[in-house]
């Protein structure tokens, strides 16, 4: 690994830059309010790109295009499933979670907000919804951690305990220096650099293999099922790879951008924006994989690595055919994936562990600063666990990510969802809601019921519990009366 290699120098310069936007950050950030949420004052362009960047971790560019190459188009309903559902949460979610989180004790993070909005004095709803959060985080962050360990090991020759700990330091450092502000702002600059590698990077494939009609012929001639979105697929199989859209709902680490907005005028235009930018993304991914499939079957003789490990179908693609800058510039943009969703990730469990267990329990009267700190220490504490998890060179990033996704999908998209748009939504039924799509989860994953993705069970269940168990009591007149005043708001800013 010389210093003169341009990969190398062309990550250092990417990192650099990260942690520099961080140390920005920093003079930025005087209180809690402005480490966990950025004093709410995201503008619409950094809102949605934050928002798509903090979604698309490393299964963007490594999991799913491995999973296309791998199958074909049948795994692309997954793109689609995703499209679906994060429009979705735009429209119904994002403009109503930012006055209600305001109009509710403003509230910084979810288990704020659900204690502050159904009035949750016994601090059940807050302890339960923080630990939900802390374990399917830790597990989600071990995701990224894994993808940039592989990063590094096949682009730099590390091994693989060595890549681990390369790939999570630079993140550590902005998010612990610069918080939600560094972390949104990186994400900006992220989420350019991996629309930039998802166009470039097909078209030069595309060209590398002769051109549309002889790469299809080439995918055709591997196997015609490539093309099938039906090959080795169920109605059950399908259902389960579009019910990923679910879990935007539930996703801690995107619904703090929309409570972040500074404003609810600006979620329109940043809806545009996101999902503008996402469909090029899911897109270009979806044909990185496919495109794969013939330039490998055409240069069997570096298709090694690939068939070792599916998922270094983008980065082996990136160091064959781009000039080593470019190829730099291009894996740079697997690291910002990685980055820009550890880093929130990393924030939201900070996030719950310093306002809602050492602030709310332990040191309720603790000063701005002492509350700024005590976050920066989460930050590391979760980085060193997900680090340990992620220590198993077995592990596969989409994996990973799937059980993560359904866990806070399930656990709090229900909850979510009808919290913003039913008043009748109690206590209890949040409670319920939370309780029985976490454990749903957690059994469903564990026996494999049906061959079902376990979020969509977990989906239903919690929001039957949330009806029902809500049904059988009432919201207090204080309850009633903020959800209308937040609603009025909406419906006169939107």
């Amino acid at each position: 690994m010389s210093v003169s290699n341009p990969t190398l120098i062309t990550f250092v310069i990417y990192i650099a830059a990260m942690v520099l936007i961080g140390f920005m950050a920093y003079r930025s950030t005087n209180n809690l309010s402005d480490y966990i949420l950025g004093g709410r004052s995201l503008g619409s362009v950094v809102t949605a790109l934050s928002a798509g960047a903090s979604d698309m971790s490393g299964w963007l560019l490594m999991g799913l295009p491995g999973a296309i190459y791998m199958s074909g188009l049948s795994e692309s309903w997954i793109a689609i499933g995703l499209i679906v559902g994060a429009y979705l949460n735009w429209l119904f979610v994002a403009g109503r979670l930012r006055v209600q989180t305001e109009h509710n004790g403003d509230a910084l993070t979810l288990p704020d907000y659900f204690s502050s909005r159904f009035e949750d004095k016994s601090g059940l709803l807050r302890i339960i919804s923080a630990v939900v959060i802390l374990v399917f985080f830790t597990i989600y962050c071990a995701s990224g951690i894994v993808a940039g360990a592989r990063l590094f090991e096949s682009t730099f020759g590390m091994s693989y305990e060595a890549a681990l700990w390369a790939g999570a330091a630079a993140t550590i450092a902005y998010t612990f220096v610069g918080g939600f502000l560094a972390v949104s702002w990186t994400d900006t600059v992220q989420a350019t650099l991996m629309i930039f590698a998802l166009i470039l990077t097909p078209i030069i494939v595309l060209l590398a293999t002769g051109g549309i009609d002889t790469t299809f012929l080439a995918i055709e001639a591997k196997n015609p099922d490539n093309f099938n979105m039906l090959k080795n697929t169920s109605f059950i199989g399908i259902i389960s790879l579009m019910g990923w859209g679910l879990g935007y709902f539930g996703q801690p680490h995107i619904l703090a951008r929309f409570m972040a907005a500074d404003s609810v005028k600006s979620i329109a235009k940043a809806r545009r924006i996101s999902m503008t930018w996402m469909i090029l993304c899911l897109g270009g991914t979806v044909a990185v994989g496919f495109f794969g499939i013939a330039y490998f079957s055409a240069h069997p003789e570096v298709a090694g690595p690939v068939t070792e490990n599916h998922e270094r179908v983008f980065i082996e693609l990136a160091k064959l055919l781009f000039n080593p800058w470019i190829a730099g510039v291009l894996l740079s943009a697997i690291l910002a994936a990685v980055m820009s969703t550890l880093s929130c990730q990393l924030l939201v469990c900070s996030s719950a562990l310093t306002e809602d267990f050492y602030k709310t329990f332990l040191r309720k009267n603790a000063s701005q600063v002492e509350l700024v700190w005590v976050g920066r220490l989460m930050v590391l504490l979760v980085a060193l666990i997900a680090i340990a998890m992620a220590a198993n060179p077995e592990n596969r990033v989409l994996g990973l990510v799937s059980y993560a996704w359904a866990g806070f999908g399930a656990a709090f998209g229900p909850v979510v969802l009808i919290s913003v748009m039913w008043k009748g939504m109690t206590r209890n039924g949040a409670l319920a809601g939370i309780l029985v799509g976490a454990i749903t989860v957690i059994v469903w994953k564990h026996f494999s019921l049906l061959g079902l993705y376990e979020i969509i069970p977990g989906f239903i269940f919690a929001s039957l519990a949330i009806y029902c168990v809500s049904k059988l009591g009432a919201p207090t007149a204080g309850m009633v009366e903020r959800f209308d005043a937040a609603e009025a708001d909406y419906n006169l800013n939107k």
